[in-house]
């Protein structure tokens, strides 16, 4: 009996974290939001966002954003594009992760619509452009945590997809 809950508790670890993060904001994870739960005001306090990008040592792509920073207010909604290039001479795909940094901001980056986590597939030279759309929420500035923050980095890393065969 002992070894099917530890077998079941096992299968049931990663889920269960991926919850526990998505709620918390744990480890800088960001919220899922739709256009509909868009705030309906802007408080007047600018945070400078900066987007850090990286490629996992299996992928010979290029990824970058369409800029650096980018000075925001809670409730607004914003789109940023970002670039990849298949740099290599094969097909390949890889799958992007992301994290806020400091990890208590995490819970107040509300995306929209984001590339991450889906398969990405590009053949050899290929170039894609990929939307990210959020908003940050306005309750941010209610927090002990985060009221005194000014700076924020958003780090996406694509990471080579194993689940992908040629």
């Amino acid at each position: 009996t002992i070894f099917f809950l530890m077998l079941g508790l096992s299968f049931a670890a990663v889920p269960l974290y991926e919850l526990f993060c998505r709620v918390t904001g744990f480890a800088g994870t960001t919220q899922n939001a739709t256009n509909k739960e868009v705030p309906k005001v802007v408080i007047n306090q600018a945070y400078k966002l900066r987007f850090d990008t990286n490629v996992g040592n299996k992928l010979d792509w290029k990824f970058y954003p369409e800029k650096k920073t980018l000075d925001l207010k809670p409730g607004e909604v914003h789109n940023v594009n970002f670039y990849v290039e298949n740099l290599s001479q094969k097909e390949s795909a890889g799958v992007a992760s992301f994290n806020a940094s400091p990890s208590s901001f995490g819970i107040y980056l509300n995306k929209i619509g984001c590339f991450c986590f889906e398969k990405q597939i590009l053949k050899p030279g290929e170039k894609k452009e990929f939307v990210l759309s959020f908003f940050l929420d306005p309750k941010v500035v209610d927090d002990n945590k985060t009221k005194d923050i000014a700076d924020v980095t958003l780090s996406f890393t694509f990471f080579s997809s194993e689940y992908y065969k040629s």
